[in-house]
Formats: C-alpha cells, structure tokens, sequence
C-alpha cells in the first residue's frame, strides 16, 4: 500500500507539475496562434502612420536641425517582440518535425541590406556624437527586423491580402486624421490617445501644411503618394469588389490629404507613380485604360476645390523655400569630400556641419541637407551610399520580376509597389526622410516583394493571366 501511494503520489505532482508548466508557458504558447500574429503585425503596419510611441534621451536641438532626435520605443517595437518571439518557439516546436516548402518559415538573406546595416553600425566608431548615432542604429535595426520577419513569414495569397488590406486601412486613417485636423482644428489627442500632431503653417501664402501623425509635412506626402500608388495598383488585381471600394476610398480621402500636405515634392511622386503604373500595365499586359483614366479624373476632381492653393503653391513666391535647398547640397559635398570612405557617422550631419558653414546660410534655414542620397553619403561614406542605392535597386528589380510572373493578384501589386517606390526615389531627392514611418513602410513592402516572388514563382502557387477562367 505504501508503493502504491507514493505512485499515486508521484503521479499527481507530475500531473500538478506539467500543468503548472502549462499555465507558466501558456501565455507564450497564445502567440503562436494565426490570430495572435495577424494582430501584432496589424498594429506593425497601422503603427507606421499613427506612431504610437515615445522617445527616449529627446534632445530638441538636435531634433530642430533636422537630426533623429532620441531613442524611439513604440507600439511597432512591442509588436515586433511579440512576432519574433511566436517565430522562436514555432520554429522551436517544430524543429523535430518535417514541414513542407508551402508552409516552412525562411529566413530571406538581403545582400545590400546587411552591408548598409552593417556600414551604418561601423560608422558609430568615427561619429563625432555616439548617442545620436545609437540613435539611427536602433531605428534601423527595427526595420530590418520588419523586413526580415515580413520576407520569412508571408507564406500564402491570403497574408498577401491581409497586410495589404491593412495597408490601406492604415492609409485611411491618417487621411481622415490630417483633414479632421485641416477642418476642425482638433487637440492633440484623438479617440482618447495622444497622438503627435505636425502643423506647419504659412500665414504669408494663406493656407495651413497639415503632417497629421506622420510628422512633417513632407514625410506625411511621401507616405501617402507611396501608400496611394499600392491603393491604386488593388484596382488592377482580381480582387472583390470590398478591396475595389477600400482602395477607391484611400485614394479620394488620401489624395485630399495629400493635398493638404501642400508638399510639391510628394505631389510630383505621386504623379510619376501613376504614370508609371498605369502605362507600363497598359503596355505590357494590354489592359483597359477604363480603371488609370477614371483613377486620374477622380484625382483631378478632388484637385478643384483646391486650385487657387495649388496654382499659390506650384507657381507662387516660396520665399527661397527650393532654393535655400542648394547651399545644404554645397555644404554636403563639402563635408563628403573631406570624409568620403566612412562619412562622419550616422545621424552625424548636423554636428559635423559646423565648420564647414559659410556665409551664404541664413540662420533661419540651418538644417539637415535635403536630399537623402547626399545625406546618406555624408555620413556613412560611398560604400554606405552604394549599399543603400543597390537595395533600392533591389526593390525595384524585385517588383519588376513579380510583375512578369503575370499572377492577377501579385503582379499588380508589385507593380504597384514598385512604381510606388520609383517615385519616392525621385521624391528623396529634396528631402531629408530621416524618421521611422517612410523608413518602416518601404523595408515592410521589400520584405513583401520577396514573399510573393517566393509564392509567385512556384508553379503550384501561380494564377496566371493566361490561365484565368
């Protein structure tokens, strides 16, 4: 009787152990769940606009002159946690255990990528100021983290869907954020949650630069003319007819936003994008203009109530707004010159610059130079620029290789992506782009691209034009 009690016994704080293990593990065995990770990506992707977050070790002067200001920890930041955490122990549960090709999680390896990442960490090591180079470190890291864990995971048409899907909601939010702002002058906090709220304003040319969420005015235009370019590109695909409407509605309420940005620079990428999109999917698959031409009339309608402004904005006095542009661009060569293999290290223009100003600046206008490819340059020197030129080169030529798979949902989409980009490219030439949103929303549609040339490209996965009922 004794054995069998103590056999009893043993069982029963094995049966107590095993479930007190369970009940210790079972919060991060939830996160395994598709609904758990569709959740955490879906706050990574509403998160690029809304910027839920804090920054740490805030240095405003620094912020003024067109640095990346502090350390930023957000809702992205958490989430992003949370996603690699279910990828750990999925891959951790399933390592003794055959997985198809169709459902396995990769991990994509980006040449360009990892070299400029790597370059900007290097250059830490000749930065006048390491903090605010930490800074721009961190921030790039998180990014590539999006990237990364984008290009491993989306496994099917319907996570395709999904983050485009959520894509376009989030566009849609900003957009009715930054004209609830332009028309009623809201506070500071929407819903009940505070949000950062950018509104340059110029009383001399009589009309008010809403940024919304985003930030600046220019970062907001840069992400809606990319954001509009996908929107545009869902009216190409065999899509129903609820992401038709979703995408018809991001591009009304977006293209009023984008407006209200009043930034000439974001106006001008969306156009190309357009351009690009619409002719190269009329030349190349012969589809109806019925959807560009309607797209483009639409726009324009949306363009009339607001003529004088933009006439005042396009053709105007800016008060040296472009020009004062072109000393910066001086000063950045200069600066290159002096440092051309490791550049003055990242997030360093602005403490670098001082020696190297002249007379031509005006003291109000002192700021980061406006042109990333030059800023790119300066401080992470040519091997840091090449590696950020070839990964854009990346995207695009990705985006073309998915486009010629002729898939009815992927293609377009690439297309889309990458027209997208082929315009904020031309965009980042007279602007600074330093923050987290245009940064995360390019780095999630790299990371996308590669997933669905992984998809496309597998014959069991293609859904042709050709073949199509």
């Amino acid at each position: 009787m004794i054995a069998g009690a103590q056999r009893s016994s043993a069982r029963y704080l094995s049966r107590g152990g095993n479930s007190f293990v369970l009940a210790i593990l079972s919060p991060f065995l939830a996160l395994t769940s598709a609904a758990a990770q569709r959740i955490l990506l879906a706050v990574v992707i509403l998160d690029i606009p809304l910027q839920f977050g804090i920054h740490l070790f805030y240095r405003e002067e620094d912020a003024a002159l067109g640095a990346l200001g502090g350390l930023s920890i957000s809702a992205t930041t958490l989430a992003l946690a949370g996603l690699y955490l279910s990828w750990l122990i999925r891959a951790f549960t399933k390592r003794n255990r055959a997985t198809s090709h169709a459902t396995r999680a990769s991990v994509n390896v980006n040449g360009p990528l990892i070299a400029y990442f790597a370059i900007t960490l290097f250059s830490v090591f000749v930065a006048q100021d390491v903090s605010l180079s930490l800074f721009e470190v961190c921030l790039l890291l998180e990014a590539c983290l999006v990237y990364v864990y984008i290009a491993g995971n989306i496994r099917t048409r319907e996570d395709v869907v999904f983050v485009v899907s959520m894509l376009l909601v989030a566009c849609l939010l900003e957009s009715v954020v930054m004209i609830i702002l332009r028309f009623t002058g809201m506070p500071s906090t929407i819903w009940g949650l505070p949000i950062h709220i950018n509104i340059d304003s110029d009383p001399r040319e009589g009309f008010m630069r809403i940024g919304g969420t985003v930030g600046w005015v220019n970062s907001a235009a840069g992400y809606l003319s990319i954001s509009l370019t996908c929107a545009a590109s869902v009216l190409f695909t065999n899509l129903g007819i609820f992401h038709k409407w979703l995408a018809t509605a991001v591009l009304g309420l977006g293209g009023i936003a984008l407006i209200l940005t009043f930034s000439r620079g974001g106006w001008l990428a969306l156009f190309l994008s357009l351009v690009l999109l619409c002719f190269v999917a009329w030349r190349r698959q012969g589809l109806s203009l019925k959807v560009p031409i309607a797209a483009f009339l639409f726009l324009a309608l949306l363009c009339v109530p607001f003529h004088s402004l933009i006439g005042a904005r396009l053709f105007g006095d800016d008060r040296g707004s472009a020009e004062s542009r072109i000393p910066l661009m001086n000063l950045a060569f200069r600066i290159a010159e002096d440092h051309p293999l490791l550049g003055v290290g990242a997030n360093n223009f602005t403490v670098a610059m001082g020696p190297y100003l002249t007379s031509e600046f005006r003291a109000e206008f002192l700021y980061a130079v406006h042109n990333k490819f030059l800023l790119v340059l300066t401080e992470t020197g040519i091997g840091g620029l090449a590696a950020y030129l070839a990964f854009y080169i990346g995207i695009v030529r990705k985006g073309w290789r998915c486009w010629n798979l002729r898939d009815r949902l992927l293609s377009p989409l690439a297309l889309g992506f990458a027209a997208g980009i082929v315009g904020h490219l031309v965009h980042m030439t007279v602007d600074v782009f330093r923050g987290r949103p245009i940064q995360q929303l390019v780095w999630l549609m790299a990371g996308l691209l590669v997933a669905m040339w992984r998809m496309g490209a597998t014959p069991s996965g293609r859904d042709s034009y050709a073949n199509a009922a």
